[in-house]
């Protein structure tokens, strides 16, 4: 058996805030000379402040340089918080894009069954609100310098008016910084609790509206929307706990800071009685004193920064996916789409394994997964099969046989865990992807339908096919009569052309059509169609007989009819293959075609009894996508 390959993409890039500070670091440079400046402006403030008032008070001329002097400090503090302020929106901005751009691209670039182990509506909160909490660590820590100089360089300037009063203030300053560190380590831990029950409840809300027609049939709407909200109380309860965690500390802060400011102002007047200082010294000391305690304020940028941990910590797992691993080669040039597998095996794990800030949690709520090994079921076993190329196959089955692992394996929308699929004599492992894709036509059941109008979804694909293209592709779906009904035609926009579910598939394959290659795969992607327009896309898919191998994932007796080939699948297992007439023969053959028809039904029953509103999404998907 041929070894797999492996990647030669470079390795996968940690989420690290140092990394995204590489992206802009122009950007986060002026924000840090803004944070600098303005935070120097502050300090130098009260200085100049002490100093004119003591000019003030010894009489004599007006100290118009120290009062314009006090005036460029005030604008100088004010113009950089300005410019930090904008340069901390702007920079956040496109950190935030380019790590979704980047998480994105990592996910689409991976095997798909690595990337949906995080389920979907886990994996659109990441997508989103987490990248956003990620991105903004580069921003914060660049504009927390402010922060942190501000009370450092306002006790320095204590020291240099008098040490007694910097004395006065560092006596309460070890409560103050274990202040901050319990702030900090408790913000985190309730942000990743939080983040957490979000990730719960968005996966359970996308489930339900993948299901939703079936939820309305089987009137468990109730049901599924208790299901759904049944983590708020979880979400609540951390919500809680966090606005405790700052409402402590903004208490714990409220007492703590004015006692210092209180201590520092009355040793300074002390000092000012027993002539030490002057009237301007303890005018600059309260100033550095109202800074000083302002550390205070780094309690926002650790709570920042404490989500931004969290969040990177669940973006990791998916930036960390392996891409696929090729050896370069592409198709050989003008290979007639001869397909072959050898030994090919898949096994799917009973239960996904998602990596969720250290825990891990099943596909239907995130509650913690038993120890040990999970259960594996084997999805394909020991499968050989040659293809002609140019000639079509269709595959046959009882539902969960494993036909759709079978169409996505062909097509490396998944890689086998055992055996090689080979296309023209190539293993599929060892063909860049972009080379290999614009070869393969997909079109679903259930096809998603990208673009802004009806021709951007025909012509989406590895290239983008031209108007021709689009409208021979639509004639030969037999998509181009309800198109031209549209009120804009092909130029229609998608939100505005209400589709039924054969039309959708009807788009689906006018795509496939439109981006011709060696190998066309339906994965019942007939299954909504009138038998009318069914003949007449049978009529255009044999039409490309010679040109291009056809797999065609087949539950009406008519597919598997006009067929060169039939796979016959039992338990992921090859039960048998040939010409449909020949199989015809066994009575348990066509019992497949028999039992298909009602087995939605059978599903849709069997949702009704007890525990049946996690099944019911599940249920839609499993009927329909297969």
């Amino acid at each position: 058996m041929r070894p797999k390959p492996r990647p030669r993409l470079r390795p996968p890039a940690p989420s690290g805030a140092r990394r995204l500070a590489r992206r802009h670091p122009g950007a986060l440079l002026a924000l840090f000379l803004c944070s600098t400046g303005g935070a120097l402006a502050a300090l130098a403030l009260p200085a100049a402040l002490g100093h004119t008032v003591d000019r003030l008070v010894d009489g004599g001329a007006v100290p118009w340089a120290g009062l314009l002097l006090c005036a460029v400090l005030t604008l100088a503090e004010t113009g950089f918080d300005a410019g930090a302020a904008v340069l901390t929106t702007s920079t956040g901005a496109r950190l935030t894009a380019h790590l979704r751009t980047r998480t994105t691209a990592r996910v689409l670039a991976a095997e798909p069954r690595r990337a949906l182990a995080v389920p979907s509506g886990d994996l659109t909160a990441r997508l989103t609100a987490r990248t956003a909490d990620a991105a903004t660590a580069p921003v914060t820590a660049a504009g927390a310098v402010a922060g942190v100089l501000l009370p450092l360089g306002a006790v320095v300037g204590l020291f240099v008016i008098d040490p007694w009063t910097a004395a006065a203030f560092l006596l309460g300053a070890p409560l103050l910084v274990a202040l901050l560190h319990t702030f900090t380590r408790r913000t985190a831990d309730a942000g990743a609790d939080y983040q957490r029950a979000q990730s719960v409840i968005a996966h359970r809300l996308t489930e339900a509206l993948d299901g939703a027609d079936t939820i309305r049939a089987a009137r468990t709407g109730a049901r599924e929307y208790r299901r759904i909200l049944e983590p708020l109380t979880t979400l609540a309860a951390h919500g809680r706990r966090t606005w405790t965690v700052y409402g402590r500390a903004a208490g714990q802060s409220a007492l703590l800071l004015p006692l210092l400011m209180l201590l520092v102002l009355a040793v300074g007047g002390l000092r000012l009685q027993a002539g030490a200082i002057g009237v301007g010294d303890l005018v600059a000391a309260s100033r550095y004193a109202a800074l000083a305690v302002g550390i205070g304020s780094l309690t926002g940028a650790l709570g920042a920064l404490a989500r931004s941990r969290a969040a990177a910590r669940t973006l990791d797992p998916l930036l960390t996916l392996d891409p696929l691993p090729h050896e370069g080669l592409g198709p050989p040039h003008g290979g007639p789409g001869h397909l072959e597998l050898r030994d090919v095996g898949v096994v799917q794990d009973g239960k996904r394994q998602v990596e969720q800030g250290g825990k891990q949690e099943d596909e239907q709520g995130g509650e913690a997964l038993p120890d040990g090994e999970p259960d594996r079921k084997p999805l394909l076993t020991g499968v050989h099969l040659t293809v002609p190329g140019g000639t079509s196959l269709a595959v046959v089955g009882r539902s969960g046989s494993g036909k759709s692992v079978f169409a996505a394996v062909v097509g490396r929308l998944l890689d086998p865990d055992t055996g090689t699929v080979l296309l023209d004599g190539i293993p599929l492992t060892a063909m860049e992807p972009a080379r290999l894709r614009p070869e393969i036509a997909y079109a679903f059941a259930r096809p998603a339908l990208p673009g802004t109008t009806v021709e951007d979804t025909i012509a989406f694909g590895p290239w983008t096919a031209g108007p021709a293209a689009v409208r021979e592709g639509a004639r030969a779906a037999r998509a181009d009569g309800f198109v031209g009904l549209l009120p804009y035609g092909y130029a229609t926009p998608l939100t505005d052309a209400p589709l039924s579910g054969g039309e959708r598939q009807r788009l689906g394959l006018a795509r496939a059509f439109a981006h011709p290659g060696r190998l066309l795969i339906l994965d019942d992607a007939l299954s909504g169609l009138d038998t009318v327009t069914e003949h007449h896309v049978r009529r255009a898919l044999d039409e490309r007989a010679g040109r291009c191998t056809r797999v065609i994932v087949a539950h009406r007796l008519s597919s598997a009819a006009r067929a060169d080939q039939v796979l016959w699948l039992e338990d992921g297992r090859v039960r048998a293959t040939g010409p449909h007439e020949e199989l015809w023969a066994d009575p348990e053959y066509r019992a497949v075609f028999r039992t298909e028809t009602g087995e939605a039904e059978e599903m849709a029953e069997a949702d009704e009894g007890p525990g049946a509103e996690g099944a019911l999404p599940r249920a839609r998907t499993e009927v329909e996508a297969r």
